[in-house]
């Protein structure tokens, strides 16, 4: 989106992109959870230890951290009742486990030319319409790699639209299937 708004080239993407997998590939493996419930739910269960990674839709979030305490956690869960899915991941993106790269993600960042964005495109760092300010920063791009992706913030402001239109781009159906479990979405 960032590319397609003119706020870098893809030049500069595809650096930033191929710097954050060499920089996470030598990171510490982790593990991370789906987890069949809302972020106010799950928030109290995660300790010190353990990230919020994504608010997905209203009822299934994701849950990253070191590969103990993820099993810790799926455990505890199981015994509750809840059914959570460990992902297919290596490393536990969007937690505190990225932090030993943010300052040389930054650095970089910081060296790019940023563009105020020329078309508007919804943040899944805040769920909301991107700014100028947002998008010219690096500790925005920082936090990018390392908050929250609030993918369900970002169906809610779309689905405030009219007639909004979802396009499934790729193999499978994820998109689809989490647009379906908003309130609004019916038969649409």
């Amino acid at each position: 989106a960032a590319c397609l708004a003119g706020v870098m080239s893809p030049e500069d993407a595809l650096v930033l992109v191929a710097l954050r997998g060499r920089l996470i590939s030598g990171l510490e493996r982790g593990a991370m959870l789906a987890v069949p419930l809302g972020e106010p739910e799950i928030r109290p269960m995660l300790g010190g230890a353990l990230s919020l990674a994504a608010v997905n839709a209203p009822k299934l979030c994701v849950v990253s951290g070191p590969t103990p305490a993820v099993e810790r956690l799926e455990a505890d869960l199981r015994n509750r009742g809840v059914e959570p899915v460990r992902l297919h991941t290596s490393h536990a993106f969007h937690s505190k486990m990225m932090e030993p790269v943010l300052a040389e993600f930054a650095h970089c960042v910081s060296g790019l030319k940023l563009n105020v964005p020329g078309l508007p495109y919804v943040s899944n760092v805040s769920g909301t319409w991107i700014t100028g300010q947002e998008a010219t920063d690096p500790q925005y791009w920082v936090s990018h790699l390392r908050e929250a992706v609030r993918f369900s913030d970002v169906i809610q402001l779309l689905l405030k639209d009219d007639r909004p239109v979802f396009l499934e781009v790729g193999p499978g159906s994820t998109l689809t299937g989490l647009v379906r479990q908003h309130a609004r979405t019916g038969a649409q």
